[in-house]
């Protein structure tokens, strides 16, 4: 958040926020230098030691807690073995933990792919992801805020707020306290997928500068929500990716309302532990059990483009039409062919 010098001392808010920030961007070794024990659990005692204030000391503009005045984890049954969401509950409410397996893909596969775009990750599942073709793409348009970041690809985490409702925070004035505990447990890289349920209006974002740092120190790399997010320069300057409907100004009540929940963004369902990957083009959320064929098939699809349809479309110098036409046929006979000897399905040519 940028602020013009007033010449007067600053509030403790001010001191409250740089300490967030510099326990969220210090590494291990500079928090071991600073009398820490370094790490995410340093971070996490930190926050729950300063607490983030997004308004009023009175509540009146925090909000959070789910509909029933405490946070569910709807639909933790239904993600990966890998996903799990031990969280911090009232000492009423009792504990409720889950086992953990790795994550299905290694992490270098997902460095791996990065490298592409979106649109090639979608041929490759098309190929033979058994699911419609429709369910697992954005099917409203969303902004890239960071193109120049490239291409984000996690594991889901998920969350659902509501900054217009001030009531939230009366409901369960833990909520961002037990989220972070839940963003914590879960296996990264991930990608924070948001539904906002003031949609279609836009009263306030929950992703700013202090929440941004606050996710990449617990490995998130990026965040896809469906309303509004601010401080765009500062998320950069984290490191920290965002696709969103819109910028706007005011955090407004952003409070947890539940986490660790199917939601519904741009028109598709996530699930928490769905293999994400965006970019400015837009998202693709893997479905569960078909993330294992999605490298090799994306680098296939890739190379058989450039083999066959691209060249043919480009080494045109000196024929003519009707040359070119049957060039481009020819192409697009052997690209099918090289499909079904690979064995991995039709995509978009079935």
């Amino acid at each position: 958040m940028t602020r013009v010098p007033s010449g007067k001392p600053p509030p403790a808010r001010s001191h409250q926020r740089r300490h967030l920030l510099g326990a969220a961007r210090a590494g291990p070794g500079q928090r071991e230098e600073q009398g820490g024990v370094g790490g995410v659990g340093e971070v996490l005692q930190v926050l729950a030691e300063h607490p983030p204030v997004l308004a009023s000391a009175t509540g009146a503009g925090r909000g959070g807690g789910s509909e029933e005045g405490r946070p569910v984890d709807g639909g933790l049954e239904r993600q990966q073995a890998f996903v799990v969401a031990p969280r911090q509950r009232r000492a009423s409410e009792g504990q409720r933990t889950m086992k953990t397996n790795r994550p299905p893909l290694p992490h270098g596969a997902l460095i791996e792919l990065r490298r592409w775009n979106t649109p090639t990750i979608y041929n490759g599942l098309e190929t033979y992801s058994k699911a419609d073709r429709r369910s697992y793409v954005n099917l409203e348009e969303v902004h890239d805020f960071m193109p120049q970041m490239g291409p984000m690809v996690g594991y889901a985490i998920t969350m659902v707020l509501q900054p217009g409702n001030p009531e939230h925070v009366q409901r369960n004035p833990d909520a961002w306290q037990q989220y972070r505990s839940y963003v914590a447990s879960v296996p990264g890289p991930k990608i924070v997928v948001v539904q906002d349920l003031d949609k279609p209006l836009t009263y306030g974002a929950g992703w700013g500068e202090v929440i941004s740092n606050l996710h990449r120190a617990l490995d998130c790399v990026g965040v896809i929500v469906d309303g509004a997010i601010r401080d765009l320069d500062e998320m950069c300057y984290a490191g920290f990716k965002a696709l969103a409907r819109r910028l706007c100004v005011s955090h407004c009540h952003a409070w947890p309302v539940r986490w660790g929940c199917e939601v519904e963004v741009f028109g598709t369902t996530v699930k928490p532990g769905q293999l994400v990957h965006a970019d400015k083009h837009g998202f693709v959320a893997v479905p569960f059990g078909e993330e294992k064929k999605l490298l090799e098939a994306a680098r296939f699809m890739d190379t058989n483009e450039c083999m066959t349809m691209i060249p043919s479309a480009r080494a045109t110098a000196g024929r003519t039409t009707a040359e070119i036409t049957a060039q481009v046929d020819e192409a697009w006979r052997q690209f099918g062919r090289n499909v079904a000897k690979k064995s991995i399905g039709k995509g978009e040519w079935g």
